[in-house]
């Protein structure tokens, strides 16, 4: 998955009928921690659906609004607006310079979209992103495979894991679930 943009860690995992996703609260600014309690996780769609972002607090914030938007639009599909919203972010002047991941996830699938026009669905129902994705991507697939847990706990495992290797990342880790 993609681990380009620094300063966070977004983990998706959707398992037996159920979806979480979880984000920690470190803001990096340079080489300087600015904010311990950052809330990059959202519900919409009535509390149906959950994203989360890597990147830009101001370019993420104005994608949610546009996601929530789509899926209205499309009432509730989640593939439909995943799809529309990658066409758009990447063909429009002003939204194609947003610099940002999002996860999005409902409780029968998941997508991680990018501005290149990248609509990407899971083989495994687990995607992560930002500097700590790829620990917390392994962690989760470790105890997918070997533990008995649920879609929440892998993802606050998950990320606690990874938070211990990933100076980007810590332990202040909001979790939602559906």
């Amino acid at each position: 998955m993609p681990s380009a943009i620094h300063g966070t860690t977004i983990l998706a995992v959707r398992k037996n009928g159920r979806s979480a996703i979880g984000g920690d609260g470190q803001v990096s600014l340079g080489q300087t921690v600015v904010k311990h309690t950052a809330r990059k996780i959202r519900r919409l769609h009535n509390g149906q659906v959950l994203a989360g972002f890597a990147g830009s607090t101001a370019d993420a914030l104005a994608l949610f609004a546009k996601f929530d938007a789509k899926i209205e639009e499309y009432r509730g599909n989640l593939e439909r607006a995943a799809v529309e919203l990658s066409k758009e972010w990447r063909t429009d002047r002003v939204l194609r310079r947003l610099e940002a991941f999002l996860i999005v996830s409902d409780r029968e699938s998941s997508f991680l979209l990018s501005g290149a026009g990248d609509v990407i669905a899971p083989d495994d129902g687990l995607l992560a992103v930002g500097s700590g994705g790829p620990y917390a991507l392994a962690a989760a697939r470790a105890l997918i495979g070997h533990t008995d847990l649920a879609a929440p706990e892998i993802v606050l495992e998950a990320m606690k894991i990874a938070a211990g290797i990933c100076v980007y990342t810590n332990q202040q880790i909001l979790v939602e679930s559906l």
